[in-house]
């Protein structure tokens, strides 16, 4: 057995010892040997492999799949411009935390700085987005080697993992690989030329344990406080506790689709038009905060964790940290950093010691309901909603209920909610998809709820859903997911919709909302410069065919025209057919007008119970 080979081999093995058991491939030659040698894993049922055409797609789908199923994948390319496009999913995993092994192959130090093909620097290429970097070395025949490459396999999965005391997240390692990179054609009469067993444990388990480090952190003892709140953005932490917190103090909890939160009797559905209305908050003015994961997909909620920044205002501002250096304050306003919380000043019931009303949080909850109540009225009568919003521009109103209504992006995404299955999975793209499902998505609801909001790019969002989706099939058989997510970011990883005959195939329903360009930039500061720059440097027209685009990659397509039509593709998706397209086309400037309306109506009533 050459030594590429042996490398490949022992690497591959220890990693499914290690609890490998999801390998993403992009086709090269460099890389070879592992991919030849996870194929024979993949043959023997110990992993299943995934081969992607584009690097980006590839590390995405890894992603998605690592982002579902909690536990480390492997992702792996060739070298040169290769191993680059993995980089907007290494920046991703290292920001949302998500365990993955990045393989690149590399040629050997001989060749680099020559102007040899496809080499370019690689060592230390994500620089500090992983938990770990190395450069394994250029395989030998010596003494020690097998020991040393299981010992490293170990050590990657047990950074990517978590397990060595760190935050999970990608590893990287960087292999460089001599010719010859093909197996030889009688590998078991070489085996016995290696100067020691290449085999691993007799009995089967990895080579090195981790038995998992205890945190040193001591959970945080926290007075209670009859107006609190707690804030719950996007994350993989304990949201659970953070809800029986919440119940056990009786304050509100503001959580975001993706933060796992919104769920039990205090979860408000309509938090960010009370947090928009100045009257409501004006009289509900919290004295502790309490926030976890990564909250921003609104500026009323960046405004009310900034409130402790003001050093005149008694506020105290506790961020729950995610894990070991990963807390989130962009407004730099919080007041503590605890790894748990402990509520003191509680009786043996568990409840508040002191008897205070449900005031507090049957308020919110009472704005809660009048502000859902006062969007979904204008959500339903259509585009124009209330023309006697003052802050709305009445003649453009008055044009859009005029003209035949197209669907709208709010009323997708509230069809989407209502029809999915129990448990089901749902994927959020970012910009405008997950703010709508923030809009309309009811505290309670089972839906898994995900979104890529470390970096909060549009990067590989096909790929990360499918990946997501074949993680939650693994889990759950049977079951099909679904995502919602723009046309740009389709259009930005159509390689994503290339999945060859024979690979596995997630069964996932994909309602893009085409509004021909990027509508999020309709209700940002830009769409003031028009009719100047406006439409082609931020509105960003593409005039793209999705039904085209599909059927080019032979995914069925079918397009929502109206009221119903999402309800129908979703009852209509079943286990066991693929990807499949949903398109529901929009227009940007009336949904940018239709969201206004829908605010300015659920604020007024939100502040209108602030007064009663």
């Amino acid at each position: 057995m050459n030594p590429s080979t042996a490398f490949a081999t022992v690497l591959a093995d220890e990693l499914a010892r290690c609890g490998l058991r999801e390998v993403v491939v992009a086709p090269g030659s460099r890389s070879t040997p592992l991919a030849m040698a996870f194929w024979e894993l993949d043959r023997a049922g110990l992993v299943r492999l995934h081969v992607r055409l584009d690097e980006r797609s590839a590390s995405f789908t890894a992603l998605g799949l690592a982002k579902v199923s909690r536990r480390p994948v492997a992702v792996l390319c060739t070298s040169g411009t290769a191993a680059a496009n993995f980089h907007p999913a290494v920046i991703e995993a290292d920001e949302s935390a998500v365990p993955l092994l990045v393989l690149t192959a590399d040629r050997p130090p001989e060749l680099r700085g020559t102007g040899a093909s496809q080499t370019v620097d690689q060592v230390k290429l994500y620089g500090g987005a992983v938990r770990l970097y190395a450069e394994t070395g250029v395989p030998e025949r010596l003494p020690g080697m097998a020991g040393y490459w299981r010992s490293l396999a170990c050590r990657a999965w047990s950074h990517a993992a978590g397990e060595s005391g760190t935050l999970p997240g990608p590893v990287h390692l960087n292999i460089p690989l001599r010719d010859p990179l093909t197996p030889d054609q009688n590998p078991a009469a070489e085996r016995e030329e290696w100067p020691d067993s290449l085999d691993g444990r007799a009995d089967g388990l990895p080579w090195t344990r981790f038995g998992g480090l205890p945190g040193t952190a001591e959970p945080m003892e926290l007075p209670w406080a009859e107006r609190g709140v707690v804030v719950c953005g996007d994350g993989d932490y304990d949201a659970a506790a953070l809800v029986e917190l919440a119940e056990r103090a009786g304050w509100p909890i503001l959580a975001e689709p993706s933060s796992g939160a919104r769920r039990g009797r205090n979860a408000l559905t309509s938090y960010q038009y009370l947090l928009a209305s100045p009257e409501f908050m004006a009289a509900h003015k919290p004295e502790l905060i309490v926030s976890a994961g990564r909250p921003g997909l609104s500026r009323p909620q960046s405004a009310l964790l900034r409130l402790a920044r003001d050093a005149a205002t008694p506020i105290r501002h506790v961020v729950v940290a995610q894990g070991p250096g990963l807390w989130a304050d962009p407004q730099r306003a919080a007041t503590d950093v605890a790894a748990a919380i402990v509520l003191t000043g509680t009786g043996p019931t568990g409840q508040p010691r002191v008897a205070a009303s449900r005031r507090w949080l049957d308020e919110w909850r009472h704005a809660d309901a009048a502000a859902t109540r006062a969007a979904a009225a204008v959500l339903d009568a259509g585009q124009g909603g209330d023309t006697s919003a003052p802050v709305l521009d009445k003649q453009l109103l008055r044009k859009q209920l005029l003209r035949k209504p197209l669907l709208s992006e709010p009323l997708v995404a509230r069809e989407l909610v209502a029809a999915l299955p129990e448990d089901a999975l749902l994927w959020c793209g970012n910009s405008l998809s997950v703010r709508d499902i923030d809009l309309v998505l009811p505290a309670g609801t089972g839906t898994r709820v995900i979104a890529s909001r470390g970096a909060s790019g549009i990067d590989g969002t096909f790929s990360t859903a499918a990946g997501a989706a074949l993680a939650h099939a693994a889990d759950h058989p049977g079951s099909v997911s679904f995502a919602l997510i723009g046309d740009l970011s389709l259009l930005h990883d159509a390689p994503g919709l290339a999945i060859g005959p024979g690979e596995p195939r997630p069964d996932l329903c994909v309602v893009v909302v085409n509004n021909d360009g990027g509508g999020i930039f309709e209700g940002l500061e830009p769409a003031a410069f028009r009719p100047g720059p406006f439409e082609r440097v931020f509105g960003t027209p593409h005039g793209a065919s999705v039904e085209h685009l599909a059927a080019a990659f032979g995914v069925p397509y079918t397009q929502a025209e109206q009221p119903g039509d999402v309800a129908k593709a979703v009852a209509a998706t079943t286990g066991g057919t693929g990807p499949r397209i949903v398109e529901a086309r929009t227009g940007r400037a009336a949904n940018a007008d239709l969201r206004a309306a829908m605010r300015a109506a659920a604020v007024r009533a939100a502040g209108t119970t602030a007064k009663a």
